[in-house]
C-alpha cells in the first residue's frame, strides 16, 4: 500500500496573493497625491464664493463673475471690485488653509469637499469644513485640529 500523499497545491494560489497584495500596495503607494487645491467646475475654488467677505463681512458670500482672478491654478471669485483688489494684494491671506479641503477632513488624515457656509477663521486664517455639523467638531478642539492638520497636509498633497 503506498502511503505516499500528493503535495498540496497551494503554491500557486500563494503567489497570486502575494502578487496582487503587492500591486495594491504599489498602486497605494504610486498614487498621484491630492490636487493642492479643492477646485470645481471651470477651476472655481471655494465653489464660487468670495473669501474675502469671511473675513471683511463675516458671511459667506457668492461671488459674481465680473470680479474673477486667477491665482495659483485656481479661478476665485468675489462680490466686490472692493475684494477683488484686497485678495489681488494678499491672496494667501484670504485663501483657505489645506487648499480648500475640509480642515477637519485634513486633521484626520485625508481630504473632503466642503459647503462654503461651513467656515470659521482662527487666528486670522480661514478653514472650511464639509458641513455646518462638521464645522462644530471641528470647534470643539481648534488648537489641536489645526495642529493635527498642519502635520498632515504636506503629506497628503504630495509635498515634503
Amino acid at each position: 500500500m503506498n502511503m505516499r500523499r500528493e503535495p498540496r497545491r497551494f503554491a500557486p494560489r500563494l503567489l497570486v496573493t502575494v502578487a496582487v497584495a503587492a500591486l495594491t500596495l504599489a498602486a497605494v503607494t504610486w498614487a498621484d497625491p491630492v490636487p493642492p487645491r479643492n477646485l470645481g467646475k471651470n477651476r472655481l475654488a471655494v465653489k464660487g464664493y468670495d473669501v474675502v467677505a469671511y473675513f471683511t463681512e463675516g458671511q459667506a458670500r457668492p461671488g459674481d463673475a465680473r470680479f474673477a482672478f486667477e491665482w495659483d491654478g485656481a479661478v476665485w471669485l468675489f462680490a466686490t471690485a472692493e475684494h477683488l483688489e484686497l485678495f489681488r494684494k494678499d491672496p494667501a491671506g484670504y485663501a483657505p488653509q489645506y487648499g480648500g479641503y475640509c480642515a477637519y477632513a485634513v486633521s484626520r488624515n485625508y481630504t473632503a469637499d466642503v459647503d462654503p457656509e461651513a467656515w470659521y477663521i482662527e487666528n486670522g486664517r480661514l478653514y472650511l469644513n464639509y458641513s455646518l455639523r462638521v464645522r462644530e467638531t471641528w470647534r470643539k478642539d481648534t488648537p489641536r485640529n489645526i495642529s493635527k492638520a498642519d502635520r498632515n497636509w504636506p503629506g497628503l498633497k504630495g509635498s515634503s
